[in-house]
């Protein structure tokens, strides 16, 4: 947290609410986290002069205020921060960075904390057209990566133990790791769907019950899935995919089963959730697709909702070009809680009760929200909140 000059009270007033609101909650943790993945590549080094003396403040502060034994201040980083040239064994960090990674794992090793990584196969096979597919689940590889004699037959472990021999190299072989996010999309991209969602979170929370480690690590580790809930407004600079992460659909309703340990032996549906009336904003059977009004008024739907279900093998891959319409067009109309102003697409709109959805394309319906003024964001915060009650009395 960086304060600067006119912003020092404000700043200072912050710090010490966040410190308070964690002398009454860090009984439920033992870490928190500054930033997220701030070293990718494509940004450039923007972050690269700020992030250990932000870690640095926040720590000061817990051990100012007494929690510097409770709580542990670490940073997520993303995996590409080091790297390997064929197997894990060549691994270290990233050259441009080497040093700043040096630094900062010294930083949390003083201070006890872990090296938190967040690690997706879903991206290498995203980023490359020819990664084996099975490689990047838990099962079916039939050509594993001998290491010295430690076999890799999945890029995940390969992935970790990769980091584990570049803390090794440079003097942390110790430092514990936690998997600060893991998991597979359900939507977005061709790779991203229910069936390989399902097949490798079960892989590995499978692997997870077990208290199954990697060939460097082996034993119980610390992972955390990823994520909750589906979010409709996250940037999707990397992809369509980054808004498909969850577990769960908007309404609180799990996407598939997944037996996570607990005593539920599965995800719990969110009940009593409300829905807005049964009608959807599709296009006009008579409309011209030929209209000066179409690019315009699908462009505007889309920046303003979300289309991240159409594309090439996705949900909805399967639409027409009027099909394509009708769900740019329902998504801005659901996400504005369906009010008659939000289907208003100069000639080419209509609301309808019959349901437009057709096979795996589901055209979404709207839940309630608590009052007329909170379009969206309430309603978000609100269910995400049942969620997480729901999966931790699910886990106990």
């Amino acid at each position: 947290m960086t304060c600067f000059t006119h912003w020092l009270t404000i700043c200072k007033q912050l710090k010490n609410g966040f410190l308070r609101m964690f002398q009454h909650m860090s009984h439920l943790g033992e870490w928190t986290s500054v930033g997220n993945e701030p070293f990718l590549s494509t940004y450039n080094g923007t972050f690269e002069a700020i992030t250990l003396p932000a870690l640095q403040n926040i720590q000061s502060a817990l051990v100012k205020a007494g929690l510097g034994n409770q709580v542990k201040v670490t940073v997520p980083l993303n995996a590409d921060v080091y790297q390997s040239t064929q197997v894990p064994s060549d691994g270290d960090f990233r050259q441009n960075i080497h040093d700043l990674m040096v630094q900062i794992v010294k930083f949390l090793s003083q201070n006890n904390a872990p090296f938190t990584v967040n690690i997706y196969p879903f991206i290498s096979l995203y980023s490359d057209s020819n990664f084996p597919v099975d490689y990047a689940f838990f099962n079916g590889f039939q050509s594993p990566i001998n290491d010295n004699g430690r076999i890799y037959d999945n890029v995940f472990d390969a992935n970790h133990d990769t980091l584990v021999w570049a803390l090794q190299k440079n003097g942390f072989g110790n430092m514990p790791i936690i998997v600060g996010e893991v998991g597979w999309p359900t939507d977005g991209d061709r790779n991203a769907n229910l069936q390989y969602a399902q097949r490798f979170n079960q892989g590995f929370m499978s692997r997870y019950i077990a208290g199954k480690g990697t060939p460097m690590r082996p034993g119980p580790m610390d992972a955390y899935l990823f994520s909750l809930i589906d979010e409709d407004f996250k940037s999707i600079q990397p992809g369509n995919f980054e808004r498909h992460w969850g577990l769960f659909y908007y309404d609180g309703q799990p996407k598939y089963m997944l037996n996570i340990g607990s005593r539920a032996n599965g995800l719990v549906a969110a009940t009593g959730v409300a829905y807005l009336p049964k009608k959807w904003c599709i296009l006009k059977t008579s409309a011209n697709l030929n209209s000066d009004q179409v690019a315009p008024s699908v462009s505007y739907a889309c920046q303003n909702a979300d289309c991240t279900s159409l594309g090439y093998q996705t949900s909805c891959g399967g639409l027409d070009a009027r099909g394509n319409l009708s769900y740019a067009f329902n998504s801005y109309f659901q996400v504005n809680d369906q009010i008659d102003s939000a289907c208003k697409f100069p000639g080419l709109s209509v609301v309808t009760d019959k349901d437009p959805s057709t096979g795996d394309c589901k055209f979404k319906i709207m839940i309630q929200t608590d009052s007329a003024g909170l379009h969206g964001n309430g309603r978000i915060w609100s269910l995400r909140i049942v969620l997480f009650v729901l999966l931790f009395f699910t886990l106990m």
